[in-house]
């Protein structure tokens, strides 16, 4: 390990924790393709399916924690939404962390690929009148919720992701949750998905713990200033970068599994 493996790594998780806090997300949808292009770029190793995603899961952890504390005022946690989604989306990510040992590295790219491109597409849905809606009162449907988390929750256990790159369309589109509480608090539901994912991919051996490491003290530097900055950014702007990068990186990856 050099000093270029550590700034390159370093930058990875920077540039990906400071969109997760801005955005609502993990980081994943950002950190996985990096990880998994720009340091065999660089000559520097050529992180496997499996690292890549072990090292996301970890990563998504602590990513997460230092959003959730920059919106822990001013309501834009509902407490309903990160009990039901938060429950489900555990149960599913325990359930794919520990499957995506017995897949293929190919398979977890396919369904990484999957994933990316219903999140794409879902972002691209027009969402009316949501925004106007006051947090006290917001409504949803508690057992679609719950559904559907789980089903994310199993996709997002395999590629090592928290699911808030598809969360946040399935919480705008389907729930019809306001942009500002979506962001919060999907950043609350990717930590309590996160965990599950963590402990399946660290009880399966499938983390590198020295680029974990560096990528999680990025983490806790760079989401809370993302947080802030979501905080002031438009909530349709904030929309159109969040749909833009899901959509650019979901077309990234199915080139490199179709040229395979």
């Amino acid at each position: 390990m050099n000093i270029e493996f550590v700034l390159v790594i370093f930058l990875i998780g920077f540039i990906g924790s400071y969109l997760s806090g801005m955005l609502g997300i993990g980081g994943s949808i950002i950190k996985y393709p990096m990880l998994l292009y720009i340091p065999s770029l660089f000559g520097i190793t050529a992180f496997s399916a499996h690292e890549v995603s072990g090292i996301s899961a970890v990563q998504v952890l602590f990513a997460t924690i230092g959003g959730v504390w920059a919106y822990r005022k001013g309501g834009y946690l509902n407490k309903d939404l990160i009990i039901y989604m938060g429950v489900s989306i555990l149960i599913g990510s325990l359930i794919g962390g520990y499957g995506s040992k017995l897949m293929l590295g190919e398979a977890i790219n396919f369904v990484y690929g999957v994933l990316a491109l219903i999140a794409a597409v879902m972002m691209f849905i027009p969402k009316k009148g949501t925004d106007d809606i006051p947090f006290d009162h917001v409504t949803f449907n508690k057992p679609l919720a719950a559904f559907l988390a789980l089903i994310v929750g199993v996709g997002a256990g395999i590629v090592g992701a928290a699911g808030a790159f598809l969360l946040v369309p399935i919480m705008l589109g389907v729930l019809k949750i306001p942009i500002r509480m979506t962001i919060a608090s999907s950043l609350a539901i990717t930590f309590i998905s996160s965990i599950g994912s963590t402990i399946g991919k660290v009880t399966t051996g499938q983390v590198e713990y020295m680029p974990a490491v560096i990528m999680i003290v990025a983490s806790i530097l760079a989401s809370p200033l993302g947080a802030k900055t979501g905080k002031k950014t438009n909530a349709k702007l904030l929309q159109i970068i969040l749909a833009v990068l899901i959509a650019g990186t979901a077309i990234k990856i199915w080139l490199d599994i179709l040229a395979n």
